[in-house]
C-alpha cells in the first residue's frame, strides 16, 4: 500500500485525524509517500481498530495504474 498524501481528497481536514500525522508527527505537508507493507497495514488496523491510533483517513484523488 503506498499512502501519497498529495494524492488525498481530505487532506487538510481530516490529516489531523490521520494515522500518517500519528507516524510522523506533524501534518504531512510536503510529505512524500509512505509505503506500508502486508505486516505494517494489519499492524496499524489492528491498533486502530482498538483505539490506540487514528484509521488511514486517505482517500485517494485518483488511482493511477501503469499499463502492463
Amino acid at each position: 500500500m503506498i499512502i501519497d498524501c498529495d494524492d488525498c481528497a481530505v487532506r487538510g481536514p481530516a490529516c489531523k485525524e490521520c494515522v500518517v500525522s500519528v507516524l510522523l508527527g506533524s501534518t504531512p505537508d510536503g510529505a512524500e509517500q509512505m509505503e506500508l507493507d502486508d505486516t505494517e497495514r494489519r499492524a496499524v488496523a489492528t491498533l486502530a481498530g482498538a483505539g490506540l491510533i487514528p484509521p488511514l483517513r486517505m482517500v485517494a484523488i485518483s488511482t493511477r495504474r501503469e499499463a502492463v
